[in-house]
């Protein structure tokens, strides 16, 4: 056996000198292999989806549609709407402007943990299917970004199929003021859902199948009730211990407070919902009380 080398890439030749010879050498580079594996893991996770689109509508919609039934059409009709008993008109209104994009952005952060988190407890557990990913031809960090990729278009798709339909849902009289501006739509929204999926990979890494309980009772529950998903985060200035205001410091680490703040913009609200409009350089005067 003779070798010989074409350029960076070894070669090898077999056969005696009067026969044919065979040379083996790489039909493709790293890169381009890792390339096609990427494109692989994606694909095949998008066609599970796909074929459990009915499944994935229904876990998209439960929640949200739920919230925005409850809130803004059941409370209203039988007397009991957020801010009605404040006598402002429009109160029920502004709360709707503030729920429906909180329930994107719930909606958003749900997909990522249940796309990402969840299978990856199965696939580390009894079905063992994160060895069959790990031996692609590819680096296995890899594995993790296709993760977060298919993750990420789940979040984008929930959010698409949430936002017309919590639009809708409510009483008569209680309207969503709704402000769509694209350039947040195209750039945080997509951003976010990124974001959500490497959450849903970190919690899907961190924990044990068997403690999955535990996660969602200490991790995605406080997540959800200090996301601003039923206020805006600036109303949060009464709470304080003597000048600080520490809620509103400590729900800055919250991930889901900063998506619903951007889908959310500030707009036109009654005087008594009026949140504070600036917000102080010194961190512990976050906001006007």
């Amino acid at each position: 056996m003779a070798s010989t080398t074409s350029g960076a890439l070894p070669t090898a030749t077999f056969g005696s000198p009067g026969t044919r010879q065979v040379k083996l050498a790489p039909t493709r580079t790293a890169t381009a292999a890792s390339r096609t594996s990427l494109r692989a893991l994606i694909q095949r996770d998008l066609v599970v989806l796909w074929k459990h689109k009915i499944e994935f509508t229904v876990r998209t919609l439960v929640q949200p549609f739920l919230l925005c039934f409850v809130f803004l059409y059941v409370f209203p009709k039988i007397g009991q709407g957020i801010g009605a008993t404040s006598g402002v008109p429009g109160a029920e209104s502004a709360f709707a402007t503030v729920l429906v994009p909180g329930v994107v952005g719930l909606s958003i952060m749900f997909q990522g943990i249940q796309a990402v988190a969840m299978p990856l407890a199965q696939e580390f557990g009894f079905t063992r299917e994160i060895e069959d990913r790990v031996q692609a031809p590819c680096p296995i960090w890899l594995v993790a970004i296709s993760k977060v990729i298919s993750g990420g278009a789940q979040g984008l798709l929930s959010a698409a199929i949430v936002l017309p339909i919590a639009s809708v849902v409510h009483a008569s009289g209680v309207e969503a003021q709704i402000n769509l501006h694209w350039l947040l739509i195209l750039t945080l929204v997509p951003l976010s859902c990124v974001c959500m999926a490497s959450l849903g990979l970190l919690l899907g890494t961190s924990f044990e199948p068997r403690n999955l309980g535990l996660m969602f009772g200490f991790i995605v529950l406080p997540i959800t009730f200090l996301g601003g998903t039923y206020y805006q985060w600036t109303r949060l200035a009464p709470v304080k211990a003597g000048p600080v205001h520490w809620l509103q410091i400590v729900v800055l680490v919250n991930p889901l407070i900063y998506i619903n703040e951007a889908c959310a913009p500030p707009s036109p609200m009654p005087p008594t919902c009026t949140s504070t409009s600036s917000i102080p350089p010194s961190l512990p005067s976050v906001s006007s009380s």
